[in-house]
């Protein structure tokens, strides 16, 4: 039939909002598995420092009966420390968008401040793991992980350690890649153990850990044994594995989105938390003291802080890994 005229229409009319969801689908990852797992502390400046020591090696040890007695030197522990890092997000939203109402709510003061906040922690996770020597300075920059591990190493063809050297940590020498195996595991976690390590934690990336799962083909280990549901209704391939129980400890292996580049996801952590600590000079938190000038709302979430690493003989790396593909 025909429409009556001057009949107002969505084709024709002006004022009808567009129906774009209010609701915002984020599906960027937030996991930030190590800086989750260690404690959090304090820093009272921008170098902070601390000592570690050693046991001494065990040996012979048998004296002369009615002996008088000599006594040891004490050797110094050794003193390190890290630099602090500024950490950084910010947003300008003029008055009117403020006010608008808008689908979604993606440009408003509330919503980004919460997705700043988000976004600082996952550069905190970013500076953690990557091979960064320490900084000092004006612009300052934490030691990251593999700067740090010189003890529990695997390395490819040509890499080398770097460590603390005269007030900072010297980034590794990467190497050639090589693909994660079984032995290079039981490798670094044997050093480990020698070394005094309790690894409890391996952390890599989604590659890496879909390496590990493939391990349970390997003849020396045990199969899966499992249960089917429901009278055999309901039967369940299983793929993958979470532990790891070899001759020289447990480890849960965690998958890292945050090392999902070239550069990150080389390397896989192993990691007795113990060791590990995150320390804040200023939490992260909104600068409320940004001026107000024009017609827009400023906002300001920023952070302060440091990693420390309390021995590096606690941790482990297995380094130079094709972490993406099987040939990257």
């Amino acid at each position: 039939m025909a429409v009556i005229t001057n009949t107002v229409r969505t084709t024709n009319a002006v004022g009808n909002r567009e129906e774009l969801s209010d609701v915002v689908s984020r599906i960027t990852p937030e996991d930030t598995p190590i800086y989750s797992m260690i404690e959090k502390g304090k820093a009272k400046s921008v170098h902070p420092e601390w000592e570690t020591d050693d046991l001494a090696a065990p040996g012979d040890n048998a004296r002369e009966e009615g002996e008088e007695y000599d006594f040891d030197k004490i050797d110094a522990p050794s003193r390190v420390g890290n630099y602090t890092q500024i950490l950084r997000k910010s947003w300008i939203i003029s008055g009117t968008q403020e006010e608008v109402d808008e689908a979604g709510k993606v440009q408003k003061r509330k919503y980004q401040k919460a997705k700043k906040g988000v976004e600082i922690r996952k550069d905190t996770e970013f500076a953690i793991v990557s091979n960064q020597g320490s900084v000092g300075g004006a612009i300052r920059r934490l030691g990251g992980l593999p700067s740090w591990i010189t003890s529990n190493v695997s390395r490819g063809a040509g890499g080398a350690n770097g460590g603390f050297v005269s007030g900072f940590t010297v980034a590794a020498t990467n190497g050639t890649q090589r693909a994660f195996t079984k032995a290079i595991m039981d490798g670094v976690m044997q050093q480990g153990f020698n070394n005094g390590a309790k690894f409890k934690h391996v952390v890599g990336s989604a590659y890496v850990k879909s390496v590990f799962v493939t391990f349970m083909s390997d003849a020396n280990v045990a199969p899966f044994r499992y249960s089917v549901e429901s009278k055999g209704q309901r039967n369940t391939i299983i793929a993958t594995a979470d532990f790891y129980e070899g001759p020289f400890g447990k480890v849960l292996v965690h998958p890292s989105t945050i090392q999902s580049t070239a550069a990150l996801a080389r390397n896989a952590f192993f990691l007795d938390t113990d060791f590990l600590e995150f320390l804040w000079l200023r939490k992260i938190q909104e600068d409320t003291k940004v001026a107000k000038t024009g017609d827009a709302d400023k906002g300001v979430i920023i952070g302060e802080g440091t990693l420390k690493v309390s021995n590096e003989k606690g941790l482990g790396i297995a380094a130079d890994l094709f972490g993406l593909t099987a040939s990257s």
